[in-house]
């Protein structure tokens, strides 16, 4: 059966959007930012303070050389204050270095609290929110998405795309308004020393204004392949290591290495191309930046040897003016590069934030405490989107504490038709009633903490197991813990542990057989107390013994209980009030052991094999027994 491609596959926000969207979370941290945007306006302001009063410190210093004997040159201003009068020449050079000095002091310092307040806002504040907001939703999304969606591409847009919006903020919000408030004042104030020396230094700009759209149209589509390329890496390795024990137990620990080794080198050889494009780019910029310095030099020294201009606070000054107008515009390919980088990888975080929460309660759902158990199945169908259906025309209805057993091949749609119960997914036609209501008009909290569930292959956490068996009651006591546990016939094994239920469990409860693992996540089904316990084959890792000890046990847990139970082995299936058999989605058979034995229909040959199967077993070991 094919599962629906994947809904993250392809967008439908344009980069307008994205950015919209952007503009709009960063206003939930205006404040910060703000913060950020008004240091950087002093540090702007201080280092063109220091600016200027390098450039009279030399204006100063070449009228005092060029003064006669005996002649007074007048101290100039700073900043509008004048020096005291009588101070010989060296002190006033001192005085003004004094000042540019306790300026540079200033600026470090600020610029040591700009880098602060940005890593505060941005990675401990923004990051953090936004990583627990995308957790948060995958919380709430349906099974649907996750069937349709790989582990690597989640996890990679949770962890290193969520990293694109802070570099937004960073390296293209910040840097732009930074860049623009720069640029304005650089322009405006070498306006104001000479309009015809700025109009020639800063001929070459609109050919930086083209050069960069070209860069950033190039690079995005490759930006966005290069997405798609970690993704797959990181799935490769994602199931590398989930598939550890299968990969040495057929020797391909050789051709994994081989696979991983490409998929990394695809992914080096196509940033190798993007960052061909940079190492172009920025020489590209540095040059037509280099190209205005010639410019200054030249006519703006025809300019100071005229006598039209000063050397310190007209030549100077404006060289420094030009240096940090470069020094900005060098920053355009930083700029451009990361607005691609934060386009892509944000757009990849909003398809999850903005992904439909399919299963949901509804806005007037009730809440309730318990219930009874009563399930009705009324042409119950379901498909996932754009493939065939999986069930058609379920009928099916089971009173408060009865158990039904049910019987079929793989893909008949036996797991899919309880994952229904507590709503994992909506069916699509028909309905599913519970106590006479559509489980739709029901609190889903509260429709499924009515419900236990133990699935074919247990997930555990990398918990204590006192922790484990409790997750779905954290408030349980230690003696409802044991109790549970007790009724899974998992007590035993537990207290034979070195450290009992305090014992921490590896990942997935790998240190623990298959039979132990089921054990304990049937204690944490039965703890809740369910009105409805779901049983997906809960004994197929469990030997007959075990198996014939837990339901000795589970009998006591399912009495009262509506229960549903995915099973083959006819100790099993005879247990439950009546069986139903599926085929292609559809039942095809129902009643107890004995009618459907008496049907000659598909029950009856699933069983004969089984009868067959035992025989020879039988047999075999008796003539093993003989001499």
């Amino acid at each position: 059966m094919s599962l629906p491609s994947s809904s993250l596959a392809a967008s439908s926000l344009s980069n307008w959007a994205v950015v919209g969207r952007l503009f709009r979370l960063t206003w939930s941290y205006r404040r910060g930012c703000l913060k950020v945007l008004a240091t950087q306006v002093v540090l702007l302001t201080m280092g063109l303070s220091g600016l200027s009063l390098t450039g009279l410190g030399i204006d100063y210093i070449r009228n005092t050389m060029a003064a006669g004997a005996g002649e007074v040159v007048p101290a100039p201003k700073i900043f509008g204050l004048a020096l005291p009068a009588g101070w010989a020449p060296m002190q006033v050079i001192l005085g003004i270095a004094g000042v540019i000095l306790l300026l540079a002091a200033g600026r470090a310092f600020l610029n040591y609290a700009y880098f602060v307040s940005v890593n505060r806002l941005l990675q401990q504040e923004l990051v953090v929110d936004l990583r627990g907001a995308v957790y948060d939703r995958l919380q709430r999304l349906s099974f649907r998405f996750f069937d349709a969606n790989s582990t690597g591409s989640i996890i990679t847009r949770v962890t290193g795309d969520v990293q694109s919006l802070r570099m937004f903020l960073d390296q293209v919000l910040f840097q732009s308004v930074i860049m623009a408030v720069s640029l304005t004042v650089y322009i405006i104030y070498m306006a104001s020393l000479s309009p015809r020396l700025m109009l020639a230094c800063l001929a070459t700009t609109p050919l930086l204004a083209l050069l960069s759209m070209w860069f950033s149209r190039a690079t995005q589509p490759a930006y966005a392949h290069n997405r798609t390329l970690v993704e797959r890496m990181v799935q490769l390795l994602a199931e590398s290591i989930q598939g550890i024990a299968v990969t040495k137990a057929f020797g391909r620990e050789a051709e994994n290495r081989a696979r991983f080794e490409a998929a990394n080198q695809a992914c080096y050889d196509q940033q190798l191309g993007i960052f061909w494009r940079i190492s172009l780019f920025s020489p590209a910029v540095g040059f037509l930046t280099r190209v205005n310095m010639v410019v200054l030099l030249t006519y703006g020294g025809w300019l100071v040897a005229q006598g039209q201009l000063p050397l310190g606070t007209g030549l100077v000054v404006f060289a420094g003016l030009l240096e940090q107008f470069s020094g900005q515009i060098n920053n355009v390919a930083t700029v451009v590069n990361s607005v691609q980088q934060s386009l892509i990888g944000s757009r990849r975080v909003f398809e999850i934030i903005d992904a439909n929460i399919e299963v949901q309660s509804a806005p007037q759902a009730e809440r309730f405490q318990r219930l009874r158990g009563d399930v009705r199945f009324e042409n119950v169908g379901f498909a996932y989107s754009g493939v065939d259906p999986v069930l058609r025309d379920i009928n099916l209805e089971l009173r408060a504490g009865q158990m039904v057993a049910i019987l079929g091949a793989t893909g008949a749609g036996k797991s899919v038709l309880m994952s229904l119960i507590p709503r994992f997914y909506d069916v699509t036609s028909g309905r599913l009633l519970i106590d006479g209501r559509d489980i739709r008009e029901l609190h889903l909290d509260d429709l499924r903490r009515n419900i236990g569930l133990v699935f074919q292959e247990s997930f555990l956490f990398s918990n204590t197991i006192a922790a484990n068996i409790a997750f779905g009651h954290p408030t349980a006591t230690r003696e409802q813990v044991e109790k549970a546990a007790r009724i899974a016939a998992a007590h035993e094994f537990i207290t034979a542990l070195p450290e009992g239920y305090d014992t921490v469990l590896g990942e997935s409860g790998n240190t623990l057989s298959g039979g132990q693992r089921q054990r304990i996540a049937i204690a944490r089904a039965v703890l809740l107390e369910p009105a409805i316990l779901l049983l997906d084959d809960p004994t197929a890792a469990i030997d007959s013994e075990t198996e014939h000890e837990i339901f000795e046990a589970l009998e006591r847990a399912i009495a009262g209980r509506t229960t549903f139970i995915v099973a083959h082995r006819l100790s099993t299936l005879r247990r439950a009030d009546f069986i139903i058999v599926m085929e292609n989605g559809r039942i095809v058979e129902r009643g107890t052991h004995e009618e459907l034995m008496a049907a000659r229909g598909a029950y009856r040959r699933v069983a004969n094999l089984q009868l067959v199967d035992a025989r020879e077993l039988t047999a075999g070991g008796e003539e093993g027994a003989e001499p």
